[in-house]
């Protein structure tokens, strides 16, 4: 992708405590792992600087669907992807927690969270993360009119342009990751040539224990996935180390989502989700 940073090395995602999970899937309940600590940016969170490089630019994936809810079925990878939003500290240790497993996520970000927190635009983009747009208030975009649903998209759109030098590399609407089709005509208005969706949803904003969300993600998780998490609320911070874990016991790679869809394989049949 013309602009793109240059992927970090290639490492595989930890293997170490499936176990762990295997026990808190049976037992119904996990206890959450021990604070990790988060990798601090190059700037304060409040700075409005711009990342050092460009956020990497929308990327058209000729023969996908415009809504793309999956990767290649035959390759043994993944892609965690979260809303932008929450609580920042909370933020900043996920964040640290997928880095030190190896994993390259992709957040999809709320601009009034970054309008807050600017300075988590560059903590994404230095982590080896991608950053995309989930509306600027997270509204329903069914429910407002054109006007206003392309206004959510667009005011996300320039501020992402401001803070990294890009719109973003996706876009995800809100609240749920469905465009109907007015929403799937303003993205492209905006600049978005596809939809990021999902095929293992968490339903982690939900959820009040750790076992809901594993069994959740666990059950559905297989090649080629795009699962859908919450970067800033404590139960999936808490979750994420038995989900890498298991990712890893999988043989799966953790990888952003344009790394999921980047030179698919010859031959795979890819719908919408």
């Amino acid at each position: 992708m013309d602009g793109r940073r240059a992927p970090m090395g290639r490492r595989d995602v930890l293997g170490a405590g499936a176990g762990a999970l295997a026990a808190a899937l049976a037992a119904g309940c996990a206890a959450p792992a021990p604070g990790a600590p988060a990798a601090p940016g190059p700037s304060a969170p409040g700075s409005a600087a711009p990342a050092t490089l460009p956020a990497a630019a929308p990327r058209r994936f000729p023969g996908l669907p415009f809504r793309i809810a999956h990767g290649p079925r035959d390759r043994p990878r993944v892609a965690l992807t979260f809303d932008g939003r929450g609580d920042p500290d909370l933020a900043r240790t996920a964040l640290a927690r997928c880095e030190r497993a190896g994993a390259r996520v992709t957040v999809l970000a709320v601009g009034t969270w970054l309008a807050e927190h600017p300075g988590l635009a560059r903590r994404i983009l230095d982590g080896g993360h991608e950053i995309g747009n989930h509306t600027e208030h997270h509204l329903d975009l069914a429910a407002l009119d054109e006007r206003a649903a392309y206004e959510e998209i667009a005011a996300c759109a320039r501020r992402l342009r401001r803070l990294t030098g890009s719109v973003g590399a996706w876009f995800r609407p809100s609240p749920t990751a469905y465009a109907s089709p007015l929403v799937q005509r303003l993205a492209r208005r905006a600049g978005y040539p596809h939809v990021l969706g999902c095929d293992v949803e968490s339903r982690d904003h939900a959820a009040t224990r750790v076992a809901a969300v594993t069994r959740k993600v666990a059950g559905e998780l297989r090649n080629g996935s795009v699962v859908e998490l919450s970067l800033g609320r404590p139960v999936t911070v808490e979750a994420l180390p038995l989900l890498l874990a298991e990712i890893g016991r999988r043989g799966l790679h953790a990888v952003t989502a344009t790394e999921l869809l980047d030179r698919p394989a010859a031959g795979v049949t890819r719908t919408a989700g």
